[in-house]
């Protein structure tokens, strides 16, 4: 109740007018501001790391060991970048990605990218129910029990909770990353060799190893994120003063997902790649290939971290989707709202979910298959909203005094021409190899 009610704006007012002597021993309480901001930025940058995300890792450090450790770092820089031009806009317009995409870009080129990104976010929603399945079976459960029970309750908190409750829970499965730290550490990694490759890149030029490059950086830096973010911090109705706040919730989202993802690396790394098992094809099989290594306590950990990260995306995934499509069409949309006020909003996550639960049921479903085409759908996405992005969060007639300074305007620039490039040559051999 007391976060509810909380105002960043209106605790910095309170602390300008009391004494110093006084305000000196009310700053540590400054973590109650942050507090009252906190999530839309922990959130997206923690879907991220999805069921298709804890595979791709973990075949990272079974292919590669601790190699690719040094990309993690220019990734979360780059990821920070994004995410912090989309809270910007988000506080300072008072509007979604896609209100804004409609009003500057036009409805033809919304309804191109929405269309885009409602065909992606469905395969990959389809993967997160899978993830589910298979995290559930690691510990015996079928998933016929586990799948309509989970999706069951994502229902239940988006379309009967307040914003506030399913911020609170969002906030609460993250934590559930912290097993793939205690996961490494059972590993017991050569932590000389972890801090090496972290600080010096070894870059490689044959197709195997830019393959990866490009499969992690598609991986983190995915276009429901952006969308996720941005009409999340519009609905907490944050204004100019809280910023810097907003900003320092997507500075620690990310650097804590970055670093979940860089101990995925070190656990599968330390395991399986020093028993010379580099193929892995789930997130569920490195699970299992651990207990050999790393005991059973690891699978374990691994398995309940795979079921919080596709419980959280589960409910993050459709609701991104269900954002941007509503704002692309004008409709009512927030999670406060009922079915009477929104049934548009509602309407299109409820519709998520039933398809996730139907199709991940089907016996056989082609899980490989459905996460290739969805990352090279959302692989054209992410260079056309990158640069939307960036163009509308230069634009001074929207952002005003808080449009990209040129500095940032460059780096930003830098980051989409090359996370661009990447994703439309990740593309290409994806489907060179499906040929």
């Amino acid at each position: 109740m007391l976060l509810t009610r909380f105002s960043p704006r209106k605790f910095v007012q309170f602390l300008a007018r009391v004494p110093s002597r006084i305000r000196r021993s009310l700053s540590n309480y400054r973590l109650f501001a942050y507090l009252a901001v906190l999530g839309p930025g922990i959130i997206a940058a923690n879907a991220g790391n999805d069921a298709s995300g804890i595979a791709t890792y973990s075949t990272v450090g079974a292919g590669y060991g601790y190699e690719l450790l040094w990309v993690f770092i220019p990734m979360m820089l780059s990821l920070i970048v994004v995410q912090e031009m989309c809270v910007r806009m988000g506080v300072v317009t008072g509007q979604g990605l896609a209100d804004l995409i409609r009003e500057q870009f036009g409805v033809r080129w919304t309804a191109l990218v929405m269309l885009a990104l409602l065909v992606a976010n469905s395969g990959v929603i389809i993967s997160e129910f899978v993830g589910i399945a298979q995290a559930s079976e690691l510990f015996g459960i079928p998933r016929y029990v586990t799948i309509p029970i989970t999706a069951g309750l994502i229902w239940w908190l988006v379309v009967k909770g307040t914003q506030k409750s399913v911020e609170q829970v969002f906030l609460a499965m993250s934590l559930v990353f912290l097993g793939y730290v205690v996961s490494a550490f059972l590993a017991k990694p050569n932590w000389d060799e972890v801090a090496v490759q972290l600080i010096e890149p070894n870059f490689e030029f044959h197709s195997g190893y830019l393959f990866t490059v490009m499969a992690l950086i598609g991986t983190t830096i995915t276009p429901f994120m952006q969308v996720f973010v941005q009409s999340t911090v519009v609905e907490k109705s944050l204004d100019e003063e809280d910023l810097p706040l907003a900003r320092a919730d997507v500075v620690v989202g990310t650097v804590f997902a970055c670093m979940i993802a860089a101990f995925i690396v070190i656990c599968t790394a330390a395991t399986l790649h020093s028993q010379g098992i580099t193929e892995i094809d789930s997130a569920a099989t490195a699970a299992d290939a651990l207990t050999p290594v790393a005991g059973v306590y690891a699978k374990y950990l691994f398995g309940i971290g795979l079921f919080g990260a596709a419980m959280l995306a589960m409910g993050v995934l459709p609701l991104a989707t269900a954002y941007s499509l509503s704002e692309a069409l004008g409709f009512e949309k927030g999670l406060s709202r009922t079915f009477r006020e929104a049934p548009i909003f509602l309407g299109i996550f409820s519709s998520l979910i039933i398809l996730g639960v139907i199709v991940a049921l089907i016996p056989g479903i082609p899980q490989i298959k459905l996460l290739l085409f969805t990352q090279c759908v959302n692989g054209v996405l992410l260079p056309f909203l990158l640069v939307a992005i960036v163009s509308l969060s230069s634009n001074e007639e929207i952002m005003g005094d808080h449009a990209n300074g040129w500095i940032f305007k460059s780096l930003a620039w830098l980051i989409t021409i090359i996370v661009s490039a990447l994703s439309l040559m990740l593309i290409g051999k994806t489907v060179v190899d499906m040929l």
